[in-house]
């Protein structure tokens, strides 16, 4: 097939859009630093849903040999639910290939795996990440928020503070470490390997790459680079047999895995872990600092607040975009599709979609039905997915209850990321009285969310 046959309309598709000959890119990191691209995504699902992307070499990591990109939510849910067709074992889930040579690596964590190897994998997991286990930290979660804030307020200079570096890190970071029960002098251990595998494409939020003989980057996932938190793991997993306590690898280091699969369920629980509630939480606050109207509803109680909460992941999902291998020839929306194609989904995309969500581009916390595909959908959906949400619900709870409403203060900036729709700087005020509300929020157990 000609694949050039199969590229959307040019930039004068959309005034101002540059685009790659032929190609509306929705693939360079650096573009997202500005914004999602909504523009792009919406010209895409209206003309070519599936469309053909190029890989340029960014950043001086190299050029691959391209990609399905999409867009539709129907078809994202699609290729997200049929595992069969659309593979994560056979190329793992990011975007740009994996060293052959550590592809065998890769498959070792059950994001990278397909039914039914990753639902034994899964279940053995969600045995130690309870709904219930996940309340219990409840109190503690709100404690934290609480203590966050106040320290914001009172330490800030001229009223505003960056509330990613006074707030949000801190608070999914340690929410986490509680979960799994890591010690206290080891917490800043997590956000480092975290920044590093996370914020790889970013020369600002990441240390430089380290190099491969070749001169190119080594990817950040590799078993090379892994070692140190590896080790780590099998360390704190030894620690919690000896002196076992209520928390998630204490019940992993007893689930009877072996050493590299206990390894591989570490280094997911710390990166997606932390990095789902980082992502979320200073999103929310940006997407309600430039929507005043919508805090307000919140605030009154007007709006529901565990519809608020699905309202801003809907529209700042914690990550923008997976990917899967085609296992076989197929068609979607239209488009053949050869068997070892990437076909990488954009859910930023899907969660803008004019055919699922009326008016998408209107902040709505009181919208009903929301099937947003934040946490993703299928068999690979997120299993952290209900305590991100009480996190979340908590904290907007707890900065309702002390602080003024969002307002920017300065420029946010954005991650460097195709992958992480991450913030890592947010100016906002946190002085002055808290917003008026009818009644002041409970706290309450999040709804329930399959795991």
């Amino acid at each position: 097939m000609d694949r050039a046959a199969a590229a959307p309309g040019t930039a004068s598709d959309v005034a101002g859009i540059p685009a790659f000959p032929g190609i509306t890119d929705v693939f360079d990191p650096r573009l997202y630093a500005a914004g999602v691209p909504h523009a792009r995504y919406r010209l895409l699902r209206d003309h070519r849903p599936v469309a053909w992307q190029e890989e340029p070499e960014v950043g001086g990591w190299p050029a691959g040999p391209g990609f399905w990109a999409v867009t539709r939510h129907a078809d994202v849910v699609r290729v997200l639910r049929d595992h069969t067709t659309y593979s994560s074992w056979t190329g793992a889930t990011q975007i740009r290939d994996p060293d052959p040579a550590d592809l065998p690596f890769l498959r070792g964590t059950m994001l990278n795996q397909d039914p039914p190897a990753h639902g034994r994998l899964r279940r053995l997991v969600a045995r130690a990440f309870t709904p219930a286990r996940v309340d219990a930290f409840a109190g503690r979660v709100r404690e934290r928020a609480r203590t966050l804030l106040a320290a914001a307020r009172d330490g800030a200079e001229d009223g505003a503070v960056d509330v990613v570096a006074s707030v949000t890190d801190e608070y999914a970071l340690l929410n986490l470490t509680d979960l799994l029960g890591v010690p206290a002098a080891d917490r800043g251990l997590l956000l480092e390997w975290t920044v590093r595998v996370i914020g790889y494409q970013d020369p600002e939020d990441a240390p430089a790459p380290l190099l491969g003989p070749d001169g190119t980057p080594l990817n950040p996932r590799s078993p090379a680079l892994l070692g140190e938190m590896f080790a780590y793991a099998r360390e704190l997993a030894a620690h919690k047999r000896a002196h076992p306590g209520d928390d998630v690898m204490t019940a992993l280091a007893q689930a009877g895995l072996d050493p590299a699969e206990l390894e591989m369920f570490f280094f997911l629980l710390t990166v997606a872990g932390n990095d789902t509630v980082r992502s979320a939480a200073p999103g929310g606050l940006l997407a309600l600092a430039r929507h005043p109207d919508a805090y307000r509803r919140i605030a009154d109680g007007s709006a529901p607040a565990d519809r608020a909460v699905e309202e801003l992941l809907r529209v700042h999902p914690p990550v923008l975009s997976f990917r899967r291998t085609a296992a076989r020839d197929t068609e979607l929306a239209g488009q053949p599709i050869r068997a070892g194609d990437k076909v990488v989904v954009f859910h930023a995309s899907a969660n803008h979609d004019e055919r699922v969500f009326t008016d998408p581009d209107r902040l709505d916390p009181g919208r009903s039905p929301n099937p947003h595909v934040s946490f993703g959908d299928g068999p690979h959906v997120c299993l952290g997915a209900h305590f991100a949400r009480l996190q979340l619900r908590v904290l907007h709870e707890e900065w309702r209850a002390a602080l003024p409403a969002p307002e920017l203060a300065g420029e946010p900036r954005r991650l460097v990321s195709n992958f992480i729709n991450g913030i890592t700087r947010l100016p906002l005020r946190v002085s002055g009285p808290p917003a008026r509300r009818r009644r002041r929020a409970r706290s309450r157990p999040a709804r329930r969310h399959r795991s």
